[in-house]
């Protein structure tokens, strides 16, 4: 049943019996339920808003690394160094992870719909002020509020898709999220790569504001609020379809500033942090490094154009899809399977999976690293490497965001910022430090160092706290 004063979801059968004067799903007849409770749609609508916010997730990723291929034509154009030129990337990391700390809970007071809709239309303004800059700093301050606007979705996403989800099927949705939001950052320089060579890099901008108005429309078409409150249900149905993309407060609270700092309090919660921490290091090294260096690295060492170096992320792209299909349908069927044999499962038992995701990213990032480093010409052992690396990342991606998202299922659209937050920052800081390691280390002497900081970093802890979980979980 869905609070009035948060973003809350609890399970029914985690409640206790609640007083008869007040609605409970499930409780009443298929006549007197209220058609605008999310749980009360049908399964393809639950399944449109999912998209919807993986769409949007993916956009916040795709929008930042779609500007990789132009880092030279920005050099140029702006008489800045590529190192500068990669800032515009680095920057929008940083507030793509901050940024959700102020939605979040400006979404549980006004809800999520307008605030989607706000999103994309404000971002489609600032992607077309992007086209029309002329110097380095106001191109910086169009990325920095772009970045701010679109990014609602990268942190409660998690929330919505957990509350629109059977748990049965909820590894496999979240996967979905997840695999969409990773995505973005290989198949924007992909897809962008080819704008920059054979129409000019202000289409970058112009394409991103098209993007943003076929969301805009598709939001007013088919989305609609998730968040239910049954009081606002029946203001809702007095008021008519359109009122809805007007933001209006949906509970009795009010909005706080500390409501900004609420989810650090998860903090205090192992089960939570230990994962955002593991895949916070994970993702910067398995994902990021590839593809902020891939531009230098192959610019420098090949002499490719912006196409040719877009078409190397094909590798990356590759490595999350079928990563995703391994990770979130395996770990629902595992679930299944433990509980067969078990005849319970917990939270837990997800984390036997990860350890093949490790496994890959440590051999991919291995590969990658000393296959491009012994390279005089190019060949496709170094994008293979990418393409394992990413396999493994998208496999602990969706494994320890579910975990975690599960063990705290009350605070799931928290948990999905505490998460974004420490992702963010720590990929942020990357970029800074990335050059020097990998000229001073090589770019096999940099891969076995980030391999032993994930080993030590992310791999150690998960299975420290699987081995408390499941033996707390046992005992219960």
């Amino acid at each position: 049943m869905k609070g009035s004063s948060s973003e809350d979801s609890i399970h029914l059968e985690n409640m206790v019996p609640t007083p008869p004067t007040q609605y409970v799903r499930g409780d009443l007849t298929r006549a007197e339920k209220l058609p605008h409770d999310p749980q009360n749609w049908p399964q393809w609508k639950k399944n449109a808003q999912i998209f919807m916010v993986a769409f949007h997730s993916m956009m916040c990723t795709f929008m930042a690394a779609g500007i990789i291929p132009a880092y030279d034509t920005f050099a140029e154009q702006y008489n800045i160094t590529v190192v500068n030129a990669s800032y515009l990337t680095s920057f929008q990391i940083l507030f793509l992870g901050l940024s959700p700390l102020i939605w979040c809970p400006i979404t549980a007071v006004y809800g999520r719909y307008p605030v989607n809709l706000f999103s994309v239309f404000a971002s489609m303004l600032c992607n077309i002020g992007g086209a029309r800059c002329t110097t380095y700093g106001t191109q910086m301050a169009t990325r920095i509020l772009a970045a701010f606007f679109i990014s609602p979705p990268i942190g409660n996403g998690s929330g919505m898709i957990s509350e629109l989800s059977e748990p049965e099927h909820r590894a496999q949705k979240l996967g979905i999220w997840c695999l969409l939001t990773t995505s973005g950052t290989p198949m924007g320089p992909l897809v962008l790569g080819f704008v920059v060579k054979h129409i000019g890099v202000q289409w970058i901008f112009w394409i991103f504001a098209i993007i943003n108005f076929c969301q805009f429309a598709l939001y007013i078409a088919i989305g609609d609020e998730t968040i239910f409150d049954p009081s606002y249900d029946r203001q809702k149905l007095r008021s008519g379809t359109f009122s809805r993309m007007f933001p209006r407060r949906i509970t009795t609270r009010q909005f706080q500033l500390r409501d900004i700092l609420a989810p650090f309090s998860l903090a205090k919660h192992p089960r939570v942090l230990i994962p955002a921490c593991a895949h916070a290091i994970t993702f910067c090294y398995a994902n990021i490094a590839l593809i902020v260096e891939m531009p230098i690295v192959f610019g420098e060492k090949f002499h490719f154009d912006a196409q040719q170096i877009g078409l190397q992320f094909i590798a990356i792209v590759i490595g999350c899809v079928l990563g995703e299909q391994v990770s979130g349908p395996m770990s629902d069927w595992f679930l299944k399977y433990v509980r067969r044999r078990k005849g319970h499962s917990c939270p837990a038992d997800r984390l036997w999976l990860s350890y093949i995701a490790f496994a890959t990213v440590f051999a991919g990032l291995l590969s990658w690293g000393f296959q491009l480093q012994h390279a005089t010409t190019w060949n496709v052992t170094p994008c293979v490497g990418a393409a394992i690396a990413s396999f493994g990342n998208q496999m602990q991606t969706t494994i320890l965001t579910t975990f975690a998202v599960e063990s705290k299922s009350e605070r799931a659209a928290e948990v999905g910022v505490f998460i974004n937050v420490f992702r963010q920052i720590y990929g942020f800081l990357g970029p800074f430090y990335f050059p020097d390691m990998f000229s001073a280390l090589g770019l096999g002497g940099a891969a076995g160092v980030m391999v032993a900081i994930i080993a030590g970093c992310s791999l150690c802890p998960i299975i420290a706290i699987q081995f408390v979980a499941t033996r707390n979980d046992n005992r219960q």
